[in-house]
């Protein structure tokens, strides 16, 4: 087998070529209506009605008005059962020809003319052989049989045969399906490929080894790819690590400084001071605990999955969302509210998610909030708007990054981390689906989430 990709396609290109080439310049020799010497036993069937028409015409005297009768009854009568004879005279006139033959016999009579050499050829269904001398006193004749050919060539390989370009075409054709296997074949690395990339792209960190077979050039790019893997499960695995390892070394003084705080308020009273220590330790905890989560969300494998319905499965946040929207002042309408449509995933993750998202809306909205919902043939969409600020649309794409913020509506004066949202966009991307930002009807942000709906059959 030929190691390398490109001396495969090399030779497989110039082995097509020459069998192309050899069948259209040697298939046409196969032709079984070229002219042919004719076997021994045909020759001496010839030299034998040669005789007898000799003879015939020495017993019957010539008759200058009617010359040519004398010809007919000859050949008439010494013609071999199922063929017929026919005479061609020294000025070329033809005796015992029938007006459909006319064509087949110029032909011939052009190709074969020696009867020396006496040679036979197919055309179509019939057979012509000759010539054979006669001898007629000072007159000579050259004599010709026409009989049906022995096995015939079908009307279209006569066609091909006739035609070269044809031929061209209908070898391409036979090829196509051998071409099209070798170009599959050659092409299943670079898919297997394309397939294992995919599998990254989604998230999915394993090695392929079946991509380290096959050319030498796909051997190496597999070999490579799951080096690459590897180096990739190591990085996040060692980030992951590092970020749940901070946070839990960071709850141990927290919990002191929120201890001491609760001593110091005993002792000395209220103050500003207690108060200001008190607010950032408590966003400090916020923030650990969605550096908890996000570690958590990032890993697959914690995530356990079941059958849900869209209205079960989000009831509580929307009424609780809408319980905080009263006390906040904000108006909140839900248009169309979740019916029960299948969904597959980890309920508390599907329900962080979107409880993000409307906290998020809650949070920089001014006065009014919308949440809808709406479903099609593939999938369920939530559509969460707000009136507030909203975000640049060169940082729409940058808010689903952990710790980002933007100057209008992400400053610390929100009371946000900047994890919210980069655990949505981790949450929804384990459940296939997708979320976006963009410019809302009501004058803000639209938050836009996509899942897929549960089928039986999956």
């Amino acid at each position: 087998m030929i190691a390398s990709l490109t001396t495969r396609i090399f030779a497989i290109f110039w082995l097509t070529l020459a069998l192309v080439l050899m069948l259209v310049l040697m298939v046409p020799k196969l032709d079984s209506r070229q002219i042919t010497s004719l076997l021994p036993s045909e020759y001496r069937e010839g030299a034998m009605v040669e005789q007898h028409i000799e003879a015939e015409l020495r017993q019957d005297p010539p008759n200058d008005l009617m010359w040519w009768r004398r010809l007919y009854r000859a050949i008439d009568k010494w013609a071999p059962p199922g063929q017929h004879l026919l005479l061609v005279t020294s000025e070329g006139r033809v005796i015992g020809a029938r007006h459909n033959e006319m064509q087949i016999i110029r032909n011939f009579i052009g190709q074969s003319d020696n009867a020396d050499h006496p040679q036979k050829k197919k055309y179509g269904r019939q057979e012509m052989a000759g010539p054979f001398s006669i001898e007629d006193g000072e007159d000579n004749y050259q004599l010709y049989m026409i009989r049906p050919a022995s096995s015939s060539q079908l009307d279209f390989v006569n066609l091909l045969f006739d035609r070269p370009w044809l031929l061209l075409l209908v070898t391409m054709l036979i090829s196509t399906p051998l071409l099209l296997w070798l170009a599959w074949s050659l092409a299943k690395p670079a898919r297997k490929l394309k397939y294992a990339a995919d599998e990254v792209a989604s998230g999915n960190l394993r090695q392929h080894p079946e991509l380290e077979s096959g050319p030498q050039e796909f051997l190496a790019a597999g070999a490579s790819f799951n080096q690459m893997v590897s180096a990739l499960e190591r990085l996040i695995k060692g980030q992951h690590r590092l970020l749940s390892d901070i946070s839990h070394e960071l709850r141990t003084p927290l919990t002191r400084l929120q201890l001491s705080t609760a001593l110091l308020r005993r002792r000395a009273g209220e103050s500003k001071e207690l108060e200001r220590i008190e607010t950032e330790a408590q966003r400090l905890d916020g923030m650990i605990n969605d550096l908890l989560d996000l570690s958590r969300t990032q890993h697959k494998n914690a995530l356990v999955s079941e059958v849900l319905r869209a209205n079960q499965l989000w009831k509580d946040v929307i009424d609780d969302a809408r319980f905080e929207a009263e006390q906040m002042g904000k108006k909140m309408e839900i248009p169309y509210p979740p019916g029960a449509w299948p969904l597959y995933g980890n309920p508390h993750a599907l329900e962080s998610a979107v409880e993000n998202i409307i906290r998020n809306a809650l949070r920089y909205s001014h006065s009014a909030i919308s949440i809808s919902f709406s479903v099609d043939r593939t999938g369920l969409t939530l559509h969460v708007d707000d009136d507030g600020p909203g975000v640049d649309p060169q940082d729409r794409e940058q808010i689903f990054r952990p710790f980002y913020r933007t100057d209008e509506a992400r400053d610390r004066a929100s009371g946000g981390t900047g994890l919210g949202l980069a655990i949505v966009d981790t949450v929804i991307q384990q459940h296939h689906g997708h979320v976006k930002a963009e410019d809302s009807p009501l004058g803000g942000l639209r938050l836009t989430i996509w899942l897929p709906l549960y089928s039986a059959k999956q």
